[in-house]
């Protein structure tokens, strides 16, 4: 099963292969990914609207999941709209999921070119990190990509690159036609060129994924052809109309 979505759940270790690392962590749990996005009008009603309520509460989530959620997911943007002390919480958020065992991806959709690339790569992916994986936009061309490959080459990381994300107007750039292929279509076969060659050890999956939304079930199918080496990042589910079943689709 090469989904994001894979079934499964034992300890991990943080200095294994990104792709190794996520088939053991899901092995026996709920194909579930969790998001944790700091909100503070979301709150519960008896949980403080501070910094300190919201560390508490995304600590709870942590308590309340671990075991049957194997990995998580923070929203760089709502800790960034906190300040400072919301990238305080960010990487205390992390490193309480670290120690809870889960695998961590930040969803930041960076990219860049030059040294300006190599900062956010350095900035999530160094080998302490308790960031396992970073979500990346490729739209810059391989120059935007290649720094993110390298750092998880080096530090047992991953990275998910935008490919057919789960947005009502995704199509407006990623559905344009180029030749006899849509530009996502094309897209894919770059990451599956990009990540062939960083397969795991323990498995045929490569550390470097694709975000392909739930909301799109049909190029989905179409798409686990063009990247046969490559794990999914399913968001859409839920309250944008994806299903379990879109989610699952082979």
């Amino acid at each position: 099963f090469r989904y994001f979505v894979f079934l499964g759940f034992v300890r991990y270790h943080r200095r294994m292969h990104f792709a190794d690392a996520l088939t053991a962590a899901t092995r026996n749990s709920s194909p579930v990914c969790v998001g944790l996005d700091p909100m503070m009008d979301k709150l519960p009603e008896g949980v403080p609207k501070t910094i300190e309520g919201m560390k508490q509460f995304l600590f709870g989530i942590l308590e309340a999941v671990e075991g049957i959620a194997p990995v998580v997911k923070p929203q760089l943007a709502y800790y960034e709209l906190l300040g400072w002390e919301g990238m305080k919480l960010f990487w205390e958020v992390c490193s309480e999921a670290k120690k809870r065992n889960f695998l961590v991806i930040a969803d930041g959709k960076r990219n860049d070119i030059g040294s300006t690339c190599d900062a956010y790569a350095d900035a999530y992916l160094f080998k302490d990190s308790p960031v396992d994986a970073l979500t990346v936009t490729p739209y810059l061309g391989s120059d935007g990509i290649l720094p993110f490959i390298e750092r998880c080459k080096k530090n047992d990381k991953g990275i998910f690159i935008l490919v057919k994300t789960s947005n009502a107007s995704s199509g407006e750039l990623q559905d344009l036609p180029v030749g006899d292929e849509a530009v996502h279509e094309h897209l894919a076969q770059l990451v599956e060129s990009w990540g062939a060659q960083q397969a795991g050890p323990l498995t045929s999956l490569s550390c470097i994924g694709a975000v392909v939304g739930a909301t799109y079930p049909e190029e989905m199918k179409y798409l686990r052809t063009l990247m046969p080496h490559i794990p999914f990042l399913i968001p859409g589910y839920g309250a944008q109309g994806g299903t379990a079943a879109d989610a699952a689709a082979p």
